[in-house]
């Protein structure tokens, strides 16, 4: 079976207004390469929200390569095959346990799990609102991308997580994305996407309209979602972690914590590939090292 999900092609293209999209041969990772501001050098990321790859193994030859870039930063995929060893092998200057990511064991009954506040809510709202599993995701693009534009207005989100509607189209269009659709009178109550990969389903974004977050349409969808995979013998949901730099205790906090049954490492990891010009990015940019890599892009998510 061919590469899908956040290790697909289709996905790094979804994001090239962000940066050139880069194969990476022998881990077979995708990162973005981006020109740094006023200057005429360019450093790399990895494809937002995690970093994956199918061959963990090839990243240090990968990397080795990349001559033509200031540094490389990626948050990795809390489901990858890596050790830290190989982490410090690849990213010998930055590598930290950066967030807990929630994840699901589907082995286990929602029923044994769930707290009674989710499971009340779940009953609520599918009471009051119709959830279906989108076979074409790409016939509810304009619907998709109008609420999403609402998310972005109320929480004020920045830089690559604004997703523009061409990128939030394009990542309808790639293998592996499956889509669930809330309604309530007819009418669009909230979606959320998700990504599968190796066996493994991603929660990836979710939007609601303002009825939506009234009835609680979210809970509705992610038990259906958690049903959907279940039947298709997927053993584990990734559910992501808390918005922001850290891990903080926010209403999509709880959220997330009350669906899951554990949680994963994710690290932030940063490898310096031009020292030189690293250095000077920080003289000219008048940045200190700090808790963020690299520190002169720091902010760039809001």
């Amino acid at each position: 079976m061919g590469s899908t999900g956040y290790l697909h092609p289709a996905y790094a293209d979804s994001l090239s207004e962000f940066g050139n999209p880069r194969a990476l041969p022998a881990s077979g990772g995708w990162i973005l390469t981006r020109a740094i501001p006023g200057t005429a050098a360019s450093d790399g990321m990895g494809c937002y929200p995690i970093f994956s790859c199918p061959n963990w193994s090839g990243l240090p030859s990968d990397l080795a390569d990349l001559n033509d870039l200031v540094c490389l930063s990626v948050v990795t995929d809390p489901f990858g095959d890596y050790d830290p060893a190989l982490l410090r092998e690849s990213f010998p200057d930055v590598m930290l346990p950066f967030k807990q990511h929630f994840v699901v064991d589907l082995a286990a009954k929602p029923e044994q799990f769930l707290s009674e506040h989710h499971r009340r809510n779940v009953r609520k709202a599918l009471r009051l609102v119709i959830v279906t599993h989108c076979e074409t995701p790409q016939r509810f693009g304009d619907e998709w991308s109008s609420l999403y534009s609402q998310l972005v207005s109320r929480h004020s989100i920045r830089g690559i997580p604004a997703f523009s509607g061409r990128a939030l189209r394009r990542q309808l269009e790639v293998p592996g994305l499956e889509m669930f659709r809330a309604s309530l009178e007819g009418q669009s109550a909230g979606m959320v996407l998700w990504m599968v990969q190796n066996g493994i389903a991603y929660y990836h974004l979710g939007a609601y309209s303002d009825a939506g977050y009234r009835v609680r349409a979210s809970f509705a969808l992610f038990r259906t979602a958690f049903e959907f995979f279940a039947g298709r013998n997927i053993r584990w949901l990734s559910l992501g972690a808390a918005a922001g730099a850290a891990d903080t205790d926010t209403g999509l906090t709880r959220f997330k914590r009350g669906w899951s049954t554990g949680t994963r490492q994710a690290y932030l990891c940063g490898r310096i590939l031009d020292h030189d010009a690293y250095a000077r990015m920080l003289r000219e940019k008048a940045t200190a090292p700090q808790d963020y890599f690299p520190p002169y892009r720091k902010g760039e998510f809001g």
